[in-house]
């Protein structure tokens, strides 16, 4: 089953992301000013966090300097939440019926919902059927390469390059990703290797529902761990702001942030995974 709930404040991925996200917000001022602006201008409460036992999306936003506000799970039935709000959804994310309905209410009048792993049977299949399912094989713990299927999605293009060799973690007993309806499904991060093993590939996916739009993720937002699968992954941290293109006079930040510490592929991952959220932010804005 999923890991217990654990404080992640002192991990080496804790390290990874905050620098992940930095190098994000780098990458994109050099390469798309517009975009930046839209990620640089997140209030407050345009993000609900809705706690769970095994996902630490908050923890992830909280490192990375992104504003947000935390709720319990048994909140969302009461919450007045506003068409123009994103929400997150920690795994499991076991809401009472009332909120299920009242998260489908939220989509359809134009909010952006995310979930990550086990919230696939306990939100998006009730409250959203007929678009995605858990396909009843769960993984092991494991760390898989990942793809990008649709390489042509503008935002994911300025900062995921040919170069990128990702590496997602599955924590035990995640739930693969079955696509309902393939015409209404955006495959967005897809793995061959999960594929293979368990019968769905697909890693990130998204769908339009009314006037809103929902996001979903295999396992967890805050990968825990990765691996050093190449030389090219052993290399140290600072080896991947080459890649990006980041100039030396913004290196001494990434110093005081820790990144000699860190190895490239816990960057690169990190760095994957803020990219998926920061495009659901992206697209948020987008439509406002």
């Amino acid at each position: 089953m999923c890991a217990n709930s654990e404080d992640i404040s002192g991990s080496e991925m804790r390290t990874a992301y905050r620098v992940a996200q930095e190098l994000l917000k780098d990458r994109l001022e050099m390469v798309d000013k517009d975009a930046y602006k839209q990620i640089k201008d997140v209030q407050g409460d345009d993000l609900i966090v809705v706690d769970g036992q095994y996902d630490f999306i908050g923890n992830v936003l909280a490192a990375s300097g992104i504003p947000f506000r935390q709720v319990g799970s048994v909140d969302v039935e009461t919450i007045n939440f506003r068409s123009d709000q994103t929400v997150f959804i920690n795994c499991p994310g076991v809401i009472s019926s009332a909120g299920l309905a009242k998260l489908h209410e939220f989509v359809t009048g134009g909010g952006f919902l995310f979930t990550t792993d086990w919230a696939l049977r306990n939100v998006l299949e009730p409250a959203f059927p007929g678009y995605v399912r858990y396909n009843n094989r769960r993984t092991g713990d494991e760390v898989v390469r990942v793809e990008f299927p649709s390489s042509d999605d503008p935002f994911l293009k300025l900062l995921i390059s040919a170069q990128d060799d990702p590496q997602w973690w599955l924590e035990s007993s995640s739930y693969p990703i079955e696509i309902i309806d393939e015409k209404r499904v955006s495959v967005m991060v897809s793995s061959k290797e999960i594929g293979k093993k368990y019968g769905a590939s697909a890693v990130f996916v998204a769908f339009d529902h009314g006037n809103g739009k929902v996001y979903h993720m295999i396992s967890h937002f805050y990968l825990q761990r990765s691996e050093t699968r190449t030389q090219r992954h052993m290399k140290p941290g600072a080896d991947y702001l080459d890649e990006k293109g980041i100039p030396a006079a913004l290196r001494a930040k990434y110093a005081a942030m820790g990144i000699g510490s860190s190895k490239l592929s816990d960057v690169e991952s990190a760095f994957t995974s803020t990219a998926m959220m920061n495009k659901v932010l992206f697209d948020r804005k987008k439509k406002r």
